[in-house]
């Protein structure tokens, strides 16, 4: 059977996966804080017929080797963590990052996820939670009647309490910033986790240790280019068709080849 059989699919199962990636950028063009993602590809093992550097009959030495590849597969992809657009929403809570830096949420199985999305709201004891309802690390406590919230860009939280004129700072927001961020793997509802290819989170205050600042009423956008990923999307699909081309030729010349009579 022809090799070209084989390597066209592995190209025709390479462009599936990446139609999938620019599907779910474009299924996320709205959400709070994503980061669109690429698909990443390699080539397969190579068969050899001729090494560089042999000799031939003539006593010569060969100037380029005799290799037939056998196709592509997935093996990544990579996440652009590029500034999204900032979102007016005049909601004292929503935060938006400017620069590096991942918020941090106690997960429901007690363990931290790091999100760029930054609307929070307050839950039934005070404590301010994202929108799944997981608490903000540091924790931060509101007082009932609290009244003119106001976060500093280095992430200090202050309001006026009942019985008070004057500010009160409440609490400090930080920041995480890790050696990879490219890293971190998404686990969905905006929250990514770290592990070995993340390195250790380095909590700090925004503006400091290469952290971003804070933006008060704002939230940050999805960073997916519409148009980018249109022209990736018909990319891939030509690359698709000209695959399922060259199965379909293979085809036809074993079907010539089985047609051969003596």
């Amino acid at each position: 059977m022809m090799r070209a059989l084989n390597t066209a699919g592995t190209g025709m199962v390479s462009q599936q996966m990446n139609l999938d990636v620019i599907a779910n950028n474009l299924a996320n063009v709205n959400t709070t804080g994503f980061k669109g993602q690429r698909a990443e590809f390699q080539d397969l093992v190579y068969q050899t017929y001729r090494a560089s550097g042999g000799t031939t009959g003539g006593g010569g030495r060969l100037p380029e080797p005799g290799q037939i590849g056998l196709g592509s597969r997935f093996v990544s992809t990579t996440t652009n963590f590029s500034q999204g657009s900032m979102q007016n929403s005049s909601n004292p809570l929503d935060l938006a990052v400017s620069g590096e830096g991942f918020f941090q949420v106690q997960m429901a199985d007690g363990s931290t996820g790091y999100t760029r999305d930054g609307s929070f709201r307050v839950d039934a004891d005070g404590q301010v939670v994202n929108q799944d309802g997981y608490k903000l690390l540091p924790n931060i406590q509101l007082p009932t009647g609290y009244r003119a919230l106001s976060i500093s860009p280095t992430g200090e939280v202050s309001a006026i309490t009942p019985g008070t004129n004057d500010p009160t700072v409440l609490g400090e927001i930080k920041l995480a910033v890790f050696p990879n961020q490219a890293g971190l793997t998404r686990v969905g509802q905006n929250l990514y986790q770290a592990g070995v290819g993340s390195g250790a989170a380095t909590e700090t205050a925004p503006n400091q240790n290469g952290a971003g600042s804070l933006q008060q009423g704002f939230t940050e956008g999805s960073n997916v280019q519409v148009v980018d990923e249109m022209v990736r999307m018909i990319t891939a699909q030509r690359a698709y068709e000209i695959n399922s081309k060259a199965i379909q030729t293979s085809d036809e010349m074993l079907s010539i080849l089985n047609g051969l009579k003596r």
